[in-house]
């Protein structure tokens, strides 16, 4: 069932997900379409961030420029975790050096009856599924495409926090002060992500990544009540629907920041997330022994490593790879690549982990 696309020429990521051996390790990096690139300052010269969201050529454009640069195992599409609040129908715009910035947050309880809980997903976000059916097609089986969204909790921080914050306790306060409505709250979010998810699987998204980036501002205790119900309710939606329309499965990732306290939860059923990522402060051993063993652990040099020279990220990277081993590991950075990193420092770390993770298959083929 389903549009044909073009034969996939590069799987290893897909393979690696399942259990497989590849020749080298897959690695892509969150964020890899981004301010890091000239190619993307310039192309921002002339259009607002969110414009490139909503128009699907723009967005196809900036997915494959990463992709074009180097020789990445996957691409992700362009886009925003905050087009689910926006959809609901808030205000979002992206101001230089600050970030997103909502224009009126939501104040307290009473202002949920503002949102539009009714939102239609297919036609709000029509420009999304668009832009990954257009992006499948222009990749010509190049790689796999990964589509993704906000996670509950980190939507809602900045729904009310209206901005990045450094302790978002905001949000947390409602948490604590209103948890009936927070519960209303992130209902109301994670049907609209579930929604979005499985529409961009049906457009053409070979995996799904949910990011949880402000997991790390929560304790056990809460993340137990608020936010892992909902993560598990995502990735069970998701993957019933799409089997239920007889569509081809698609592994799912969650990436959760500062998240050590959860990552036995997020990793002990295959059958919810395939991948969790993990973060620079996560050692490899302690998280595969925490995770099943049919997850796939996904990470986790520290973002800042790309600012060393090329041959002490080679260094970095081949200290990863033996920690990780290559069964059942994506390498990735361990949160999004910075936007004054050089991009040869990229292409550095791409390189090593090919290089790196082939050599190890070689030791221990012979061993």
């Amino acid at each position: 069932m389903g549009e044909e696309w073009p034969p996939l020429k590069n799987d290893r990521i897909l393979r690696i997900i399942k259990g497989e051996t590849t020749d080298f390790t897959p690695v892509w990096v969150m964020r890899q379409a981004g301010r890091y690139l000239p190619e993307f300052r310039e192309i921002r010269k002339h259009h607002a961030f969110f414009d490139l969201c909503r128009t699907p050529e723009l967005a196809t454009e900036v997915t494959l420029m990463p992709i074009r640069k180097f020789q990445l195992d996957a691409a992700i599409i362009f886009s925003d975790i905050l087009v689910i609040p926006q959809a609901l129908g808030m205000e979002v715009s992206m101001v230089p050096d600050v970030g997103p910035v909502f224009s009126e947050p939501l104040q307290g309880p009473a202002d949920l009856k503002k949102l539009n809980a009714t939102v239609d997903i297919a036609t709000e976000l029509k420009y999304v599924h668009d832009a990954i059916r257009l992006t499948r097609h222009k990749l010509e089986g190049k790689v796999p495409l990964i589509g993704f969204a906000g996670a509950p909790w980190t939507l809602m921080g900045y729904m009310i926090e209206g901005k990045g914050s450094k302790t978002f306790s905001k949000a947390k306060k409602w948490l604590y002060q209103h948890p009936y409505e927070s519960v209303q709250l992130l209902e109301m979010i994670t049907d609209k992500i579930i929604d979005h998810l499985y529409l961009q699987a049906k457009s053409g998204a070979q995996l799904l990544q949910v990011f949880e980036s402000h997991l790390g501002y929560l304790s056990p205790k809460l993340f137990t009540a608020f936010e892992y119900p909902f993560l598990k309710k995502i990735a069970e939606t998701v993957k019933s629907k799409l089997k239920a329309d007889n569509l081809e499965p698609v592994p799912m990732i969650i990436f959760g920041l500062h998240g050590h306290f959860a990552i036995e939860a997020l990793g002990a059923d295959p059958n919810l997330y395939d991948v969790v990522g993990i973060d620079w402060t996560m050692d490899a051993a302690k998280a595969r022994a925490k995770v099943h063993k049919d997850v796939t652990l996904m990470g986790n040099l520290d973002p800042c490593a790309l600012y060393g020279e090329v041959d002490d990220i080679d260094l970095y990277v081949s200290e990863m790879v033996e920690a990780f081993g290559t069964k059942r590991y994506i390498a990735n950075l361990g949160h999004g690549i910075y936007p004054d990193v050089n991009p040869q420092c990229l292409n550095a770390f791409v390189n090593a982990v090919h290089k790196h993770s082939a050599i190890f298959n070689r030791k221990q083929s012979q061993a």
